[in-house]
């Protein structure tokens, strides 16, 4: 028998046939860039609104592309969210949900604070950050934050998943040792066993190396040879042209040991790029430069990738960047859990994220989940070249007892994280 609540609602019988003609039709309309429409719901429905908030940092104007060809991106990372809200909609105008975001992007020399704050009197119950570590943890030690969670869409650092881990922050960017682990597995599947590692001297390339470092360890390959490129920041500015290049380079490597590959920890795009094509040894480049491990390239066209790739073009009018994407999975999760569970209670969204039966279709080839141990996204990771797609992590052999996305990154059994 069917009941019927006092806003004349049935309970049993048409609550669940909007749930699950929702998610039947929540593919189909993201995946060919429905947009919602504004008499799709019952009259009867009451719509339950999930606000979140995008924070973010302003382009460093100083630090220009190194390459003419390089766009220069003042809406990185937002524009991802803002597209996996309209593809919640697609699928929430069925199911009585609508998803809202309000942004806040602070000046380079602001507080980051005050810009959590300005969310938080919008309404945002969930965070979506595009700041680096220093900020992001000002942002989660923030009392105003209260319990609500934060979702980590640009910072790499390890120590975010380890030591310095939070019960509400999660992870939808892959960390250095994800990215390094994904590299080593594909230089380990070509038998390119022998490297030399050139890395800069900020602390992201320090941070880097050591993540290298650990997974040549990992996977049983050997660095034979290192060397710190002694960077100054300004110097490309002052640099006349490619003749100082071919000759400086070759000179700096030319005493590294026999190497099959040479790896390049340059995260801030210093000077790595310069490397291909001046090595000593006539070796591949690999690392953050030449052959690079990414969550996402704007060649990828597996598996669906092509229509998310012209449903962004459509609306940034230009290619999705992998902090355009680590934002899309983080709104794209909170959409799959609430569509799930028929619920926007926060409680409720996470013990369903962080079960086993999780898994968001992120155009990777297999589905995407978050690891309970430290809120990381498990994922898998592109090998890319400047202009194609050359392998996806984790590669064949390289087995897991729980799934073979849990060879990149820290594992549980040796994960510092402690919540």
């Amino acid at each position: 028998m069917q009941t019927v609540d006092h806003e004349g609602r049935d309970d049993t019988g048409l609550s669940a046939v909007r749930r699950t003609a929702g998610l039947l039709l929540l593919g189909a309309l993201t995946a060919f860039g429905l947009s919602s429409g504004a008499g799709a719901q019952d009259n009867d429905q009451v719509t339950e609104t999930i606000t979140l908030g995008y924070l973010g940092l302003e382009r460093d104007a100083e630090l220009e592309p190194l390459s003419v060809l390089d766009p220069v991106l003042d809406d990185e990372g937002v524009q991802g969210a803002r597209l996996a809200i309209s593809d919640n909609n697609a699928a929430g105008q069925f199911l009585g949900q609508e998803f809202v975001l309000v942004e806040a992007i602070v000046p380079r020399d602001g507080d980051v604070r005050e810009g959590l704050h300005e969310l938080l009197d919008q309404g945002a119950e969930w965070i979506i950050s595009g700041l680096p570590r220093e900020a992001l943890e000002a942002v989660v030690e923030d009392p105003a934050l209260q319990d609500r969670v934060v979702f980590n869409t640009a910072a790499p650092d390890n120590a975010l998943r380890g030591e310095a881990c939070r019960p509400n922050l999660f992870h939808t960017t892959p960390s250095r040792r994800m990215l390094a682990d994904a590299l080593a597995q594909f230089l380990g599947y070509k038998q390119w066993g022998r490297w030399a590692l050139v890395y800069g001297n900020t602390e992201e390339d320090r941070l880097l190396a050591e993540a290298l470092r650990a997974a040549a360890t990992r996977f049983g390959q050997d660095i034979v040879a290192e060397k710190m490129w002694p960077y100054d920041p300004m110097a490309r500015r002052a640099e006349g042209g490619f003749h100082a290049i071919q000759r400086e380079i070759p000179v700096f490597v030319q005493d590294f040991a026999e190497h099959d590959v040479l790896v390049v920890a340059d995260e801030n795009d210093y000077f790595g790029e310069y490397f291909p094509y001046q090595t000593w040894l006539p070796r591949p480049v690999a690392g953050t430069q030449g052959l690079m491990p990414t969550a996402w390239h704007r060649a990828h066209e597996s598996w669906g990738g092509v229509q998310l790739q012209r449903r962004f073009e459509e609306l940034a009018d230009r290619w999705m960047t992998p902090r355009d994407f680590a934002a899309w999975l983080a709104v794209r999760s909170l959409g799959e859990a609430t569509a799930r569970t028929d619920s926007v209670a926060r409680d409720e969204v996470l013990d369903y994220m962080l079960s086993d039966e999780f898994e968001l279709a992120g155009y990777l080839g297999l589905p995407v989940s978050y690891r309970t141990w430290n809120h990381q996204l498990r994922q898998p990771i592109l090998v890319t070249g400047p202009r194609m797609v050359a392998s996806v992590s984790p590669q064949e052999g390289y087995l897991h007892p729980r799934t073979p996305l849990d060879s990149l990154g820290a594992d549980e059994g040796e994960s510092q994280c402690r919540f």
